[in-house]
């Protein structure tokens, strides 16, 4: 990726995560940031320090730590489950309202990567989550208020601020999932391990 960077593939989500985590337990000089998505990881180097090439054969050298081997942080996310999406999505998922907000809280979930806009994580379960793939809507609503909780395919994830959006809203949080001073900047950064809880 140019004289700055390196792009990782793997097959899996579960393998790009692995990977990320053992690329950041074996970081070394001139790696400047590692950029997780579904399938990819970025490895941005500064070129005096490192070059792409020698990062290349770092990175493939880094040995890949599953998740059950290391203690993530972990954030507890208040949510009003008031969404008015909520019925369409426990419909999707084949459950009621109430059996879906009880999954929903009583899943553990991973911040697998950033995306979309700042501080917007894409969440993915430990275990069988919702047990259901959740579709996104047929038309995309040009304004969804910030602290929006939604339902996505097998993602869950929170609107860190007013943007378009088409994922299922099944309610809303006050948390702050963004903060430019704060270090790291996303409340949700990837490997936060997050889990939600149903306040009134």
């Amino acid at each position: 990726m140019g004289d700055r960077a390196v792009l990782l593939e793997f097959a899996t989500l579960e393998q790009t995560l692995a990977g990320y985590r053992g690329l950041e337990a074996a970081a070394r000089p001139g790696v400047v940031d590692l950029i997780p998505a579904a399938r990819t990881v970025l490895v941005v180097v500064d070129p005096r320090i490192l070059s792409p090439r020698d990062a290349g054969v770092w990175a493939r050298a880094a040995v890949p730590v599953p998740a059950d081997a290391v203690e993530d942080r972990e954030v507890v996310v208040p949510v009003r489950y008031d969404g008015e999406d909520l019925d369409a999505a426990s419909t999707a998922a084949g459950l009621s309202p109430e059996g879906l907000v009880a999954r929903h809280t009583a899943t553990r979930w991973t911040s697998a990567f950033i995306g979309f806009s700042p501080g917007f994580a894409y969440l993915v379960a430990e275990g069988p989550g919702l047990g259901a793939e959740i579709p996104r809507r047929a038309t995309s609503r040009p304004r969804v208020p910030a602290g929006s909780v939604g339902l996505a395919g097998s993602f869950t994830g929170v609107y860190p601020r007013e943007s378009p959006g088409g994922w299922q809203l099944i309610g809303t949080t006050d948390a702050v999932l963004w903060d430019a001073a704060a270090q790291p900047p996303a409340l949700l950064a990837p490997g936060t391990r997050v889990r939600f809880e149903a306040i009134r």
